[in-house]
């Protein structure tokens, strides 16, 4: 379906609702710096975070590529979708009703949006089913299972909604299609049931399992996990994917999690449900469960949006499928750790246990001990490449120091390097001190990267002369033009002093994208009441940028004119001046041209054959020429100190 136009109504109060710091921490890691948050861009390959994110003016901008905007534009341009496609998934996640400019496609657009919403209504009815089935006769066992196996509270059951789904091959469907009379396709949608090879009936999805309800981060039911009871496979089960499920991006128990790991300032991931629901049960209340794949950088980046410190521990099996599970979490997450970005620790519990097995034999205290001391995932995966190797052997000291080596290339901060060179060293040199230093020293010449032989190429800066030469030098040009717009953006008092001078001085924006955006501005100035605001909100800047971002090809050029950093904010004290300087610049520009055309025509005509017109073109010219002259004196400072 094509997506009708949104009403402004609609766009407005999405803007409002939205919050640009959740959106994008779901695609960046960010840390707190001041008033705002600082993180990789998203947009291009850097190392050193220069991505800014301001809660105040809900507004990001990368100082590296120029990229910035709202929390609009951000998704449409890591999505890659349209802008109405963002207002509207925005629209939905925060319940925001949507108003359509085209009647006609209202109804069409509502039952869409309807859609995820009647799925959120079978599933909780889903999950009321299966924790109504726990309590009869027929989740006798599975209710045995949770109590003595797992040793879970009645109170624990109802807090997590653990239920049953029973045996019957239809007991789900005859209830929710025969006596809730749901259609069958919402219920296949949803996850809950599947249709048969005949094509002519259905039967459930989940059949005599423990059922575990996953929910979103708001607490509504997205899909379910269900345990086996029997020796049926896999042992554990879940949803299949469903346009609210994603179990790639989505983790067990978060949504109960959120508020301790902020308050603890650390996240707990467990990989199964019970390790979880135990860890809850026992107090341990922030800690989450993959859902029975590796941990994802989308399931990272949701962790690190509660924590200000980005603590993360990994608490997985010690066995070998532990240990490979670990290994495959940390390489997802890779790029984060080594750059520091993630502060990861990894868990081993004593004899092999899991979460859930340890809390059965020890308290949650020995638990809490035991995850203070956890290791940084550095220090673990040296455990990792020593475990089991006997140094004395030179083939196995030869593997373990190339495995060393390979490790600490990676690491980008030189301290931190030298830390964990310092460390490996000791390891290798089996207790004799003596050797520290001489395996210290082999270690940093394999591991201190190669110096490139290439040169940075110099930034060349064009040489002004004394006649400000601006034509034959577009980039100050065009810094003249962004200086104008920027300084009318952000500083409502000066919009009315810019117009007159533009109108009177009849200049026009030389650059297309420049001119792309003063054509929006006068649209929506024609619009507003009063541009000059003294509202410190500037609905006119709100809503500019809003309607810039339907014009996505255009909007790359100039998104950074709507952002502020440090040097350009202090450039518009200078405001006034910068207005003057600007339109000096913009109006030698105009001068020029004219001068160059007049100069043409005046060369061209031969003086004795038509002396009328050659004076004419000649005044012209002096005109002109002495036009220059005053322009470049009203200049009094250098416009390039301004930018």
């Amino acid at each position: 379906m094509q997506i009708p136009r949104l009403h402004p109504d609609t766009i407005e109060e999405v803007k409002q609702r939205v919050d640009i710091v959740d959106v994008v921490s779901e695609h960046v890691v960010l840390r707190k710096r001041g008033k705002d948050y600082v993180g990789l861009c998203p947009f291009h390959d850097e190392k050193t975070p220069s991505f800014s994110v301001s809660p105040t003016k809900q507004m990001y901008y990368c100082f590296g590529c120029n990229a910035g905007g709202n929390a609009i534009k951000f998704l449409m341009e890591v999505g890659k979708s349209s802008f109405s496609e963002v207002v509207l998934d925005l629209a939905r996640r925060y319940q925001v009703p949507v108003q359509s400019l085209a009647p006609e496609q209202r109804q069409e657009l509502q039952r869409q949006l309807s859609l995820r919403e009647q799925l959120y209504e079978i599933l909780a009815i889903a999950a009321q089913f299966y924790q109504h089935a726990l309590r009869q006769p027929q989740g006798e066992a599975a209710l045995e299972y949770l109590q003595s196996t797992r040793k879970l509270s009645l109170e624990t059951i109802q807090q997590f909604g653990l239920g049953y789904a029973p045996t019957s091959w239809e007991t789900l469907y005859r209830y929710l299609v025969e006596q809730k009379h749901y259609p069958v396709q919402l219920l296949e949608q949803a996850g809950l049931i599947r249709q048969r090879q005949s094509k002519n009936s259905y039967y459930d999805y989940f059949r005599d399992r423990l059922m575990i309800p996953i929910h979103d981060i708001q607490g509504r039911v997205i899909g379910f996990g269900g345990r086996t009871l029997g020796d049926e496979q896999p042992k554990y089960l879940n949803s299949p994917e469903t346009q609210l499920f994603n179990k790639g991006k989505t983790l067990f128990a978060l949504d109960q999690a959120k508020s301790a790991i902020s308050h603890a300032d650390q996240a707990v991931v467990v990989e199964g449900y019970f390790d979880a629901i135990a860890l809850h049960a026992a107090g341990i209340t922030n800690a989450v469960a993959s859902l029975g794949t590796a941990l994802s950088l989308d399931q990272v980046r949701q962790l690190l949006r509660y924590t200000e410190s980005k603590q993360l521990v990994l608490n997985f099996d010690a066995d070998a499928a532990g240990t490979q599970a670990a290994e495959r979490a940390i390489s997802e997450i890779a790029t984060l750790a080594y750059r520091g970005e993630v502060s990861l620790r990894i868990l081993n519990l004593p004899e092999g246990k899991d979460a859930d097995e340890y809390l059965h034999t020890y308290t949650p205290e020995h638990y809490r001990e035991i995850l203070q001391k956890a290791p940084l995932w550095l220090d673990w995966q040296i455990q990792q490449i020593v475990a089991n190797r006997d140094l004395k052997q030179a083939d196995q000291f030869q593997q373990v120091a190339q495995k060393m080596v390979k490790l600490l290339k990676l690491i980008d901060n030189s301290d931190t390097r030298n830390h964990y060179i310092f460390r490996c060293a000791e390891l290798l040199s089996l207790g004799d001190s003596r050797l520290i230093s001489l395996q210290a020293e082999t270690l940093s010449q394999q591991v201190t990267p190669v110096q490139s032989n290439r040169k940075p190429q110099p930034f060349k800066k064009q040489q002004q002369s004394s006649a400000f030469p601006l034509t034959s030098d577009r980039s100050l040009l065009e810094q003249a033009e962004a200086l104008l717009l920027r300084i009318y953006l952000h500083c409502p008092e000066h919009r009315q002093a810019i117009t007159e001078a533009l109108q009177a001085r009849d200049l026009q924006f030389s650059l297309s994208h420049h001119r792309f955006l003063w054509q929006q501005i006068l649209a929506e100035t024609a619009l507003e009441n009063n541009p000059v605001s003294s509202d410190a909100s500037d609905p006119l800047f709100s809503r500019l940028q809003t309607r810039c971002l339907q014009f996505e090809r255009e909007m790359t050029s100039i998104s950074h004119l709507f952002y502020l950093d440090e040097k350009t904010e202090h450039d518009l004290l200078r405001a006034t001046q910068g207005v003057q300087a600007a339109i000096a610049c913009m109006e030698r520009v105009m001068c020029e041209k004219r001068y160059r055309l007049y100069l043409e025509l005046w060369e061209a005509i031969d003086p004795k054959e038509d002396p009328e017109r050659s004076r004419s073109y000649y005044e012209l010219l002096y005109t002109e020429q002495r036009r220059l002259q005053q322009l470049d004196r009203q200049r009094q400072f250098s416009l390039t100190d301004l930018i």
